[in-house]
């Protein structure tokens, strides 16, 4: 199985995918921090995260699978959303609040 289809599984398999560093316990950077906990303020509650400092074969595949250059990347029901600065402009304005409405059990 390729990186690219390791990324795809992970992505349509999981309705909230959080490629990021670190772990939302213990983020490795701000940006990565700030996505956890504007989709916790969203009220998602079930988010696959994937710990790219882990794997630097998902690193970099992430960066081709969705041609965005930076870490975090949100994905939700096998869609790319965007990074930090996007999500944050989403939740400031209630998109990313419905975006996530549905996507838990």
């Amino acid at each position: 199985m390729s990186v690219q289809d390791t990324i795809k599984s992970q992505v349509t398999g999981h309705p909230v995918v959080l490629y990021m560093k670190g772990s939302p316990q213990f983020p490795q950077c701000g940006f990565s921090a700030n996505a956890v906990q504007l989709l916790k303020a969203s009220g998602a509650q079930e988010i696959f995260t994937v710990d790219v400092l882990q794997d630097p074969e998902i690193r970099q595949g992430i960066k081709e699978f969705a041609n965005w250059p930076t870490i975090p990347q949100l994905y939700v029901n096998g869609e790319f959303v965007g990074g930090s600065d996007i999500m944050k402009e989403m939740y400031q304005s209630g998109e990313l609040q419905t975006l996530l409405t549905g996507t838990q059990k």
